[in-house]
């Protein structure tokens, strides 16, 4: 399973190099200088940045999910990824000369606050309504998203922060992108704590019964779910449902082990990703299709078997 994935994502990541405005081919790639250079400055970076995007994407999905011990969250449309964007509104209207380092400084600590703030509402939530999680994640997001937008509307910002609120690629270039070599650094780190991050999913008093620090655990994965989500938004913008679905279909294949899992997790995210970025690219050739929006419609529809794979299993 392992290796047929890595072959997809290799092939994908080939065909990404060769998709574009500008034509290129393998004899191209061998004679014309000025083909490397689109490869080094443009191609190559933005595949990169795509694969690091949706497989760190995935990995925090697969983390709040255990997190809130439920199937149907993610931090993209629960919260985080909008608090994200308010903290890059806020530098903006408050220190708009402020360097990409400080935007991600304030972006992360808003988007931990918005993590906590939904584990806040969840873990008084029933435990018997899966389903009510997912409504509150996305009514919270939505009220989120709302008031960023109401803010920036109010400072004729909104066109600024619609670039944010959906994911796209396309300006993607070498010295744009070198943010997101630290969110694959998270997300690897992160994976160092997966037994405990599978542990915390089966809840507070198995946790600390099995001699887990639950406390910490929860910080742990907080910090790197909102490192993760605000970098991916300060750099590319709101990628959704990445980290709803492709942790649930990774889990059907291999299982809740995070250890076992969180590898083929990051895979399935960087694959459908990309796959979803090249089909922006074709779609309306020569113009481009955010990745935002490509995956949305392809994730609502995940979204939707994945419920009805549920509900089938229930009954």
């Amino acid at each position: 399973m392992a290796l047929t994935l890595a072959c997809f994502l290799a092939l994908l990541s080939i065909a990404s190099l060769f998709v574009g405005v500008i034509d290129l081919s393998w004899s191209t790639l061998w004679t014309d200088p000025e083909a490397l250079e689109l490869i080094a400055v443009s191609r190559g970076p933005r595949t990169i940045a795509v694969v690091i995007s949706g497989g760190a994407l995935a990995v925090s999905g697969a983390i709040m999910q255990m997190l809130v011990r439920n199937r149907f969250v993610e931090p993209i449309t629960a919260g985080t990824g909008q608090g994200a964007a308010l903290g890059i509104l806020i530098a903006t209207l408050f220190a708009p000369t402020a360097s990409v380092f400080v935007k991600m400084i304030l972006a992360s600590l808003t988007a931990l606050a918005a993590g906590a703030g939904f584990l806040a509402i969840v873990h008084r939530l029933p435990p018997t309504q899966p389903l009510l999680v997912a409504l509150v994640g996305l009514i919270y997001g939505g009220i989120l998203g709302a008031a960023v937008i109401f803010v920036a509307y109010q400072a004729d910002l909104l066109q600024y922060v619609e670039v944010w609120m959906n994911g796209e690629f396309s300006g993607v270039l070498q010295g744009r992108y070198e943010l997101l070599w630290l969110v694959a650094f998270v997300a690897a780190l992160a994976y160092l704590a997966a037994d405990q991050f599978t542990i915390i999913g089966m809840g507070r008093t198995a946790s600390v019964n099995l001699g887990l620090n639950y406390a910490q655990t929860m910080v742990l994965g907080l910090l790197a779910i909102s490192i993760v989500t605000a970098l991916t938004v300060v750099t590319v913008g709101l990628i959704p449902f990445v980290g709803l679905v492709v942790p649930n279909i990774t889990a059907r294949l291999a299982g809740d082990n995070l250890r076992r899992s969180l590898p083929l997790t990051a895979m399935t995210g960087a694959a459908l990703v990309l796959l979803c970025d090249i089909l922006g690219r074709v779609i309306r050739y020569p113009y481009e299709i955010p990745v935002g929006t490509v995956f949305g419609v392809v994730g609502a529809v995940l979204f939707l078997w994945l419920l009805n794979g549920s509900n089938r299993h229930v009954s």
